[in-house]
């Protein structure tokens, strides 16, 4: 079954992300255009090794540094990183696949790992066009994949997404991925603020979201599901 996500599919959801959190539109597409004009075209065969692998969506929660995330990060075929979990993981000996950032906390990170020749998918949105301007010229072209949360133009990739994690969950899954492992995911951390909270409330909707997608099972929303408000999101049974 082909569950890849068309824009068609992600807009009513990502219209529904707009209005909760009041964002604009216009921003995003402004940022996205910015990205583009900053980038090539990403070779998608960089990430053939995802099609038909056990994939890792490394969160960045407390949690990714305990033995049992840790390892079930190292038996995976391949490591998708949100954010600064690509740091925990590298200072653990974990290798880094592919790195997926908004670029809102380690821009030194995204550098050192497009010049190491992983891939970072760095994504454009309407609070973050500084930061694309700042850290994409410096990073090694033909290993940045820009993404965007409206609609994809050009060479800008929409694979559906919200958070950095959910977002990598959902690219994995475009490539190919037979199997998706979620180390380093707390939903329930105490000590984010209230924004990022209802960022997680989505992240969390958003997989099982995808879950239903793949006619799957994630692991990390056992006990959870019958919690997730769905009113917003086309899941299927």
């Amino acid at each position: 079954m082909d569950t890849a996500m068309t824009f068609d599919d992600w807009e009513p959801v990502y219209e529904a992300i707009l209005r909760d959190f009041g964002y604009g539109r216009e921003g995003d597409e402004r940022a996205r255009d910015v990205l583009a004009s900053l980038t090539d075209p990403f070779d998608l065969e960089r990430l053939s090794a995802v099609g038909g692998a056990t994939v890792a969506i490394a969160g960045a929660g407390p949690s990714l540094g305990t033995a049992t995330d840790l390892e079930r990060a190292r038996r995976a075929d391949v490591v998708f990183a949100a954010s600064t979990a690509a740091d925990v993981l590298t200072d653990q000996g974990v290798t880094v696949d592919c790195m997926v950032t908004d670029l809102d906390k380690n821009p030194e990170t995204v550098r050192r790992l497009t010049a190491d020749g992983v891939p970072v998918a760095v994504h454009a949105h309407g609070d973050n066009v500084d930061a694309v301007r700042s850290v994409v010229p410096d990073c090694t072209d033909d290993f940045v994949l820009p993404t965007t949360q409206a609609a994809p133009t050009a060479h800008v990739l929409n694979p559906g997404g919200f958070t950095d994690g959910d977002r990598a969950a959902f690219l994995a899954d475009r490539l190919g991925a037979d199997e998706l492992l979620f180390p380093g995911w707390d939903f329930d951390d105490p000590t984010v603020g209230a924004v990022k909270a209802r960022k997680l409330e989505w992240a969390e909707r958003l997989l099982y979201w995808l879950e239903s997608r793949r006619r799957d099972r994630f692991g990390v929303l056992e006990g959870r599901r019958d919690g997730i408000e769905v009113d917003d999101v086309p899941v299927d049974g």
